[in-house]
């Protein structure tokens, strides 16, 4: 009894209340803009159908679950429009009502699979067009294109603009999409030795095809992997492994005087303090070439030269290391296992993982110090093998 208790409850993990305000703001733009677009002489607002209820699942799709295959453009619209067609065929071939639903929604799952778009919102289209024949009876066909496919688009519209938007991905990225580097290599956690045919046979196999994309699971698999790797046993820690005698700024630094120092020490971080060694934020070599870049300097006279002009253009407002700085960077402590570090460093968008004691900075683990003491521990058990 107690196990059935169980399966009764929530299925999936919680959300935060930030993503959920995101969702629900996406679905309001999205069924606002839509209503102010069907609401025209092409559509007979006298019937009512101009914004139909199933297009309120579609966004709980679009806007909550981005990365569902189910909520992605083909399925949405394809989907839609080809359970409106058969809403309306069967609304001019079968008179009984209970008949008439039913049929309507069991063709539009049948065609749905074969057309590889299957959406649930689609069952309710096939059954407003049912439940409405007068409506029908008027519209026609017309129906399955304003307001279906035309609110449908609407939403898919708005939905990838929102997500661009506030840092989400909708469409779903395809497994061959380039790189966040813009080359065709995935992102290190992501390279499995698995091809697309081979990750799409696994969900096949698990019949899972319908709920995750091949490229989401190569991302799960290769995140499950790094997890599974930080829990292995071992003497080796964040302290073992990090640099110590650190070159740090303060956050009133300009920003020239941190070009010097990336140039002098061939660094790919600062860490910025203040007085004591309280950790502020980081500094990585990406974020001055980006700022150089923003404000439209040119890399043809090389890194160091172009960095130094960055704040030399104007004396009297000097760019400081504060304002270039990321605050919320991953971070770890001195007794942290190296292993946990991987799945921080793989990602490519953290070169370095600041060791913080109680706020303050004791040292700090870049990609290169992590590899070398991996690569150290790698070796001693062979030593003591031969």
């Amino acid at each position: 009894m107690g196990r059935v208790i169980r399966s009764l409850g929530p299925a999936i993990g919680p959300g935060a209340p930030v993503e959920a305000m995101r969702a629900g703001l996406g679905a309001l733009l999205g069924l606002g803009v839509a209503g102010l677009f069907l609401m025209s002489p092409l559509v007979d607002l006298r019937l009512g159908l101009y914004l139909i209820a199933p297009f309120g699942a579609t966004s709980v799709l679009v806007f909550a679950v981005p990365n569902s295959p189910l909520a992605q453009p083909w399925s949405a619209v394809v989907g839609n429009t080809s359970a409106a067609v058969i809403g309306v065929l069967c609304c001019m071939l079968v008179p009984d009502p209970a008949l008439r639903i039913a049929l309507a929604v069991g063709l539009a799952i049948v065609a749905m699979i074969p057309l590889r778009a299957i959406h649930p919102p689609a069952g309710a289209v096939a059954m407003t067009a049912a439940q409405n024949p007068e409506a029908i009876g008027k519209l026609g066909f017309w129906f399955a294109l304003a307001p279906v496919a035309a609110g449908t688009l609407i939403l898919i519209v708005v939905g990838v603009a929102y997500a661009r938007a506030t840092g989400r991905n909708y469409p779903f990225r395809q497994f061959d999409d380039p790189s966040s580097h813009g080359t065709a290599d995935h992102a290190a956690p992501e390279r499995l030795g698995l091809s697309k045919d081979e990750l799409a046979g696994i969900l096949q196999r698990t019949r899972q095809s319908q709920n995750v994309g091949v490229e989401d699971l190569s991302r799960l698999i290769g995140a499950a992997e790094l997890q599974a790797a930080s829990h292995q046993a071992g003497p080796l820690t964040a302290g073992m492994v990090m640099s110590r005698d650190l070159v740090t700024v303060g956050p009133e630094t300009h920003l020239d005087q941190v070009a010097d120092l990336f140039r002098d020490h061939g660094f790919t971080s600062i860490p910025v303090v203040e007085e004591g060694d309280k950790f502020l934020g980081i500094i990585y070599q990406i974020d001055l070439i980006r700022r150089a870049r923003a404000d439209a300097f040119s890399f043809d006279q090389g890194f160091g030269k172009s960095m130094s002009a960055l704040v030399r253009r104007d004396r009297k407002f000097p760019v400081l290391a504060g304002e270039v700085m990321r605050r919320n960077v991953p971070n770890a402590k001195i007794d942290s296992g190296a292993y946990a570090l991987l799945p921080l460093l793989a990602g490519g968008g953290c070169d370095a993982v600041p060791i913080l004691h109680r706020g303050r900075i004791r040292g700090i683990v870049t990609q290169t110090d992590l590899l070398s003491g991996l690569a150290r521990q790698a070796v001693r058990p062979l030593e003591t093998a031969v």
